[in-house]
Formats: C-alpha cells, sequence, structure tokens
C-alpha cells in the first residue's frame, strides 16, 4: 500500500516542532504590502507583521499560494509513489482551496487528494493531526477521508478579539461600531461555523470575563462528554499573557485531556485578527 503524506498550508499555525515529529508539509500563503510580497511562517511573522502594520498604518493583503506552489509541493510529495492528502482553509476565507484542486487534478486519478477543512488556524490543525493519526492507525485514503468528515464537524474554533483597530482597518467594521466597541470594552468572541466566522457573543467589560466565556462554553461540551481527550489548543499571534490562564483553565476543566498545545498564529491569521487575539480550539465527537 502506497504512504500517505500530509501537506496543509500556513495558516493550520502549527509548530515547526508539531510540523517535523508529525511528517507535515507546508505550503505557504502570501502576506503583501503594497509591492513586497512574503511567505507567511517563512520571511515574515507576526511580530515583523504588528511592527510594518504600526509603521504604515495599513494592513496587508493576503493572497493564496499560487497553483505552481501547490505543483511543486505535490511533485516532490508523490516522487516515491506516495499518495497525498492536502488539508487547507476553508474555501470561503481563501482561493487556496480552488488552486489547490487545481494542482491535484495534474496528477494521476486518485494520487493527490484535497480536503476542505472549513475552519482556520488551528482548527485546520487538529484536522491535520488527527490525519496524521489515522495515518499511523494504518489507515488508507478513503477510510481517512471519511472519518475526517465526521471529525471537521465536531471540531469548534473560538477567539476572542482584543482589539477592533484590524477588524475597522480590514473593513469588517465600520469607524462607529469599533469606536463604540472601544468606548464600551466590548469583546468580540469569534467563531467558525460552516466554514466562515461569525459573532459567537459581544461580552462587555474586563478582557477576562470574554476569556471565561469560552472556558465555559468548553465545560458545557465536556459536561455532555462530547469533547475528544487527544488535544486542545490554545492559539494566539503573540506571546499573550493570558495564555497560561488559559491552559490552566482547559486543564482544571479536562483533568484527562492528553495534551494541551500553545501555538502562536501565523502572519496571515494575524493580519485578520490583531495582536492580543487568543483562541480555544478543540475537537467534539
Amino acid at each position: 500500500m502506497a504512504a500517505i503524506r500530509i501537506i496543509t498550508d500556513s495558516t493550520a499555525d502549527l509548530s515547526p516542532e508539531l510540523l517535523a515529529a508529525n511528517d507535515v508539509r507546508v505550503v505557504p500563503l502570501l502576506v503583501q504590502f503594497d509591492n513586497e510580497s512574503y511567505q507567511d511562517g517563512v520571511e515574515i511573522n507576526t511580530e515583523r507583521l504588528f511592527q510594518m502594520v504600526a509603521e504604515r498604518n495599513k494592513l496587508p493583503k493576503t493572497a493564496s499560494p499560487g497553483i505552481g506552489a501547490f505543483r511543486e509541493a505535490f511533485t516532490d510529495a508523490t516522487a516515491d509513489g506516495s499518495q497525498v492528502l492536502f488539508i487547507g482553509i476553508s474555501a470561503k476565507f481563501s482561493a487556496t482551496l480552488q488552486n489547490a484542486l487545481i494542482a491535484a487534478s495534474e496528477f494521476p486519478e486518485g494520487q493527490v487528494r484535497v480536503f476542505d477543512s472549513r475552519n482556520l488556524s488551528t482548527g485546520i490543525g487538529l484536522q491535520v493531526l488527527h490525519a496524521c493519526d489515522l495515518v499511523r492507525q494504518g489507515k488508507t485514503m478513503e477510510e481517512i477521508l471519511a472519518d475526517l468528515e465526521t471529525y471537521q464537524a465536531g471540531v469548534r474554533s473560538r477567539f476572542v478579539i482584543d482589539t477592533m483597530e484590524y477588524l475597522y482597518k480590514g473593513g469588517r467594521c465600520s469607524g462607529v461600531a469599533a469606536l463604540a466597541g472601544t468606548l464600551l470594552k466590548i469583546r468580540p468572541v469569534i467563531a467558525v461555523v460552516d466554514g466562515g466566522m461569525v459573532v459567537a457573543a459581544k461580552v462587555r467589560g474586563a478582557r477576562r470575563k470574554a476569556l471565561d466565556w469560552m472556558l465555559e462554553q468548553l465545560a458545557e461540551d465536556v459536561a455532555q462528554g462530547r469533547v475528544r481527550p487527544e488535544r486542545v489548543f490554545v492559539t494566539s499571534p503573540d506571546e499573550h499573557e493570558d495564555a497560561p490562564y488559559m491552559v490552566e483553565g482547559v486543564r482544571r476543566i479536562m483533568p484527562d485531556v492528553k495534551e494541551v498545545i500553545v501555538t502562536r498564529a501565523g502572519s496571515v491569521i494575524g493580519s485578520h485578527c490583531g495582536p492580543g487575539t487568543i483562541g480555544v480550539l478543540y475537537a467534539t465527537k
């Protein structure tokens, strides 16, 4: 049986250590400031991104990898006869998946498969690592794809947005809404639902109240016996001081969790959510 190699894109926000440990390859998206283009996670990180936004008072544009980038990645991964499974950012967020499908069509039928995570950040990463678990179990490509369809539907991705500035600069809220949100100290909680982003809650007051709201949602799922115990992600585009608080909260709610992974979101995700954003991402049954 041919080996199965997993490929994802840079918005999966998996650390170099996790990628290496699971032999996952990454095709980077692009971050573009005017005529300058940078490969996410290769030529730019969130620290540099936030510095450039502050200096230029504007957000970059982001772009999907070109078909050629996918062709190159798929050619390299299949050189030994392996099959490839690409798991990428939701088609509602980016043309990345479409370009991957076009490149995959150039290979023999079934050799390269493309799966829409219908998610972002480590909501993708959860699915990537689950697929790696299935590969290690000796599952076939068809078995992995069928399992992922079920697993995908149970992924929960929620983020507290700390600043309205990036939502305003990115055209995702009006100046009035941004000002009102800042003055009233409204903390929007963003969730991924059906492959798109929605405002799950608007928590007024201290930031910790919004963080606790996310932990409460996790606790409700745990109380119903729905949360898979393998792994939970705490993800932020910067090394936020609230990460230990969230990890402690997750472990208190889920004492049987196998691992709570703190990871940094990349520049593409960071350019949309801004500094101080922090999320809790996990999978339910």
